[in-house]
């Protein structure tokens, strides 16, 4: 009897999470982003959820938790529910360097969650002020080889993607260069313009406005290919100045561990589907930003590269020294 009732109870188990997956989602789904509204990583995130909403059939609610370099939001994900309702836009900063950042973190970006699907990846461009005297990335290369230390590259906050991306480039070109952080983008760049900073890695998508405006001189990208619509005549770091030198902001959907894998499917299929919308990607990669191949944005590729890039930038923020609390 007892085994009758064991077979009984697994029966009703998996027939409720059958129903659960076929009637999903039957309410609002919500994705927390770990940072303030206006950012470029709420920016992406309301885009792509503006399409995955119409493909799922229910509204994308967009829930800011800031705080912490956004770990405070990944935490809140992952103590969610794994019900299929809450979701967390991921970022390299809080999914992949943040357990070499801090000391004590509340989650495990690779166990505590299921990956979904990833989104688009944004090259970086290395930006300089309009009377800057460098006009290319060897030359500001040698001039800290000159001066160590005395090259000021300003960032968006301790652990960000402009930090994190100015030290691997300082780690790789083998110079010594000092990091200013700032509480966001926005004063780090009017900083930049305003000559007080000499340097700054932004995400090729928000720097197009202040090099186009004439506001800033671009004069390196961190992609493997050149830019000529959004950057003429600026060449990849991997030219000639870092031979093999890539790097990206990535970013990724995830959902708590448990939630069901059918609905993970099906969220991501939905993107699959918005994504053959040719005048949306089309309008992503004229802004700069990279589309990827399909395989890489499936749940099993986001979840490969997510352990990846745990591994990597481990090695990153300890050979630079860099560490929050």
């Amino acid at each position: 009897m007892k085994f009758l009732k064991t077979l009984g109870a697994i029966a009703l188990l998996a027939a409720s999470q059958f129903t659960h997956a076929q009637a999903w989602p039957a309410k609002n789904v919500t994705w927390i982003v770990p940072f303030a509204a206006g950012g470029p990583t709420d920016a992406m995130a309301r885009d792509i959820a503006d399409k995955v909403s119409r493909q799922i059939g229910q509204p994308i609610i967009i829930e800011n938790t800031p705080g912490a370099g956004g770990t405070i939001g990944a935490a809140k994900a992952a103590k969610a529910p794994a019900d299929g309702y809450t979701f967390l836009v991921g970022h390299m900063g809080y999914m992949g360097a943040g357990p070499a950042l801090y000391k004590k973190l509340s989650y495990d970006p690779v166990k505590d969650f299921e990956a979904v699907f990833r989104f688009p990846d944004t090259p970086l461009v290395m930006l300089v002020g309009k009377n800057s005297p460098y006009k290319n990335a060897g030359d500001l290369v040698a001039a800290a080889k000159a001066r160590p230390g005395q090259i000021n590259f300003s960032n968006a906050g301790v652990g960000s993607t402009s930090h994190l991306i100015a030290a691997l480039f300082a780690a790789r070109a083998g110079i010594d260069v000092t990091q200013v952080a700032y509480k966001g983008a926005a004063p780090a760049i009017n900083d930049l313009i305003g000559g007080q900073v000499d340097a700054m890695f932004d995400q090729s998508n928000t720097a197009l406005p202040q090099v186009q405006g004439g506001r800033l001189n671009a004069i390196a990208l961190t992609s493997l290919t050149a830019m000529p619509q959004q950057y003429p005549g600026v060449p990849p770091l991997a030219d000639k100045t870092l031979p093999g030198f890539e790097a990206a902001t990535w970013y990724g959907l995830y959902a708590p561990k448990g939630t069901p894998k059918d609905v993970v499917q099906k969220m991501h299929q939905s993107y699959l589907k918005a994504l053959a919308d040719k005048g949306w990607t089309e309008r992503m990669a004229a802004q700069g930003i990279h589309l990827l191949p399909e395989a890489q944005y499936a749940p099993d590729a986001l979840a490969k590269h997510t352990a990846a890039e745990v591994e990597r930038w481990r090695k990153v923020v300890r050979d630079a020294k860099i560490q929050l609390d």
